[in-house]
């Protein structure tokens, strides 16, 4: 692989989910299995786990990495979630990171930064029809202001300006196009200005926020009892909807669904920000099965 993608909150991870040998486990968001490798290294237990992952050259990958004695998934997490509850599956540990791997982001033909020359893709699954250019060139000056706002937290002012510029500069071919179109409506400041834009675009293509949502509640039927659920977010929307979904399933005093482990989200380590700066964003929230 071009660019190794390095897992965030790794010692983190492992410190809260306290893998023990024999443990089944579930990886939502598999990507290159730098996650999955550790925690299966103390489990040893490839019968009884799965990888999940929606972008085919992940799915690929892992399957190559742990020469095909473990299941693997080739779909979102909310189908695989509904196919596992099905077929009765249940495990003692579910990890799902939330975030865009890096060969995704340094992949210019994926088309998911503003910092590579790419064509206005996005997908993380191939398969799909709706792409960042069927978006960007199609969508209406409202539709693009909504998702500016909702998903890219950008302000109503900014978002409406962005949204007449990509609308008026149209056909846009590439993600270097968008990016400058950006620019030259910007100031520079500590992030990049087209940013939340380009955010804004990958969560509507993927519907992350929606997968998200409808997983979340289902997650407590595929934890054994006693069973640890930990989940990475990388911006503040992903983030919220954890955090009131963890608050709602603990509610209910000894009839809540989980329990939290960690009252507050853990966060990178100063030393670890400086082999991977983009694990800054990052939080995880842990839970456990009652």
């Amino acid at each position: 692989m071009k660019n190794q993608h390095i897992p965030v909150l790794l010692s983190e991870v492992m410190a809260t989910l306290k893998p023990n040998v024999g443990e089944a486990y579930l990886d939502l968001t598999a990507g290159y299995g730098g996650h999955a490798k550790s925690i299966l290294d103390v489990t040893l237990n490839y019968k009884d786990s799965i990888l999940v992952d929606r972008d085919k050259f992940a799915a690929d990958y892992i399957s190559q990495k742990f020469n095909d004695k473990i299941t693997i998934m080739n779909t979102d997490f909310y189908d695989a979630v509904l196919q596992l509850i099905e077929c009765g599956k249940t495990f003692d540990m579910i990890l799902a990171d939330f975030g865009v791997s890096s060969p995704q982001l340094d992949n210019e033909e994926r088309g998911f930064s503003y910092k590579n020359d790419g064509p206005l893709d996005m997908r993380m699954d191939k398969r799909q029809d709706l792409t960042a250019s069927e978006i960007v060139n199609h969508w209406s000056e409202r539709d693009l202001v909504n998702i500016f706002i909702d998903y890219g937290e950008e302000k109503p002012g900014r978002a409406k300006m962005l949204a007449r510029e990509i609308v008026t500069h149209r056909p846009i071919k590439t993600t270097k196009e968008l990016a400058d179109i950006i620019l030259s409506k910007s100031r520079y400041s500590n992030t990049h200005p087209a940013s939340k834009i380009f955010q804004a675009i990958r969560i509507a293509v993927n519907d992350e926020l929606g997968e998200i949502e409808k997983t979340l509640p289902l997650l407590p039927k595929l934890l054994n009892k006693n069973g640890r659920l930990a989940i990475i977010t990388f911006h503040s929307l992903e983030d919220r909807l954890v955090k009131n979904y963890f608050k709602e399933a603990t509610s209910h005093g000894e009839e809540s669904a989980l329990r939290i482990v960690n009252k507050k989200p853990l966060i990178a380590e100063p030393n670890e920000l400086v082999i991977n700066p983009r694990a800054r964003s990052a939080k995880l929230r842990v839970a456990a099965r009652n």
